[in-house]
């Protein structure tokens, strides 16, 4: 069976960076599940995947126009460090929550002054190329309810 929209799909992977830092991988848990074709993955790692059967393996790289997108300089902002309130020892790496004229987004702060904290609002693989190895284990037709809910369900996917 191929990997196409609305099929469930497991894969074991290792993602790396150009410099071969292992920046996350299914290594030693189940495979990653998930319901292709309703952006569960990024897109370039979703059209990779598009047409695959069990037991291909890829080992692809994914523009971060593909992936997280390029980085945008105007997402790093500093604020006054008042605006994080109570919390103690403001520390650069910490995350928060802030709104933004989309919503919500996360920010990682990446600098603290005396009177001011620089945020960076960009996903922090934004700019990054990614580099996937990947193995097709499953391919399988979704249920009912893993369609009507939009992902897979079950192990190394959305348990109910």
């Amino acid at each position: 069976m191929n990997i196409e929209k609305n099929k469930v799909v497991s894969i074991d992977y290792t993602l790396t960076d150009n410099d071969g830092v292992i920046i996350d991988s299914s290594q030693g848990r189940e495979p990653l599940k998930y319901l292709h074709g309703t952006n569960a993955l990024i897109p370039g790692l979703e059209k990779e995947l598009e047409g695959k059967i069990v037991g291909d393996k890829l080992d692809v790289s994914i523009a971060s126009e593909e992936a997280y997108g390029a980085r945008n300089e105007e997402l790093l902002q500093s604020v006054p460090k008042e605006h994080f309130g109570d919390t103690p020892d403001i520390q650069v790496g910490m995350q928060f929550q802030a709104q933004s004229p989309q919503g919500p987004i996360t920010v990682t702060i990446v600098d603290v002054k005396e009177d001011s904290v620089t945020v960076d609002g960009n996903h922090p693989l934004a700019g990054v190329v990614l580099n996937f190895k990947v193995e097709v284990k499953e391919v399988r037709e979704a249920t009912a309810d893993e369609l009507s809910h939009g992902h897979a369900h079950g192990e190394g996917g959305h348990e109910h």
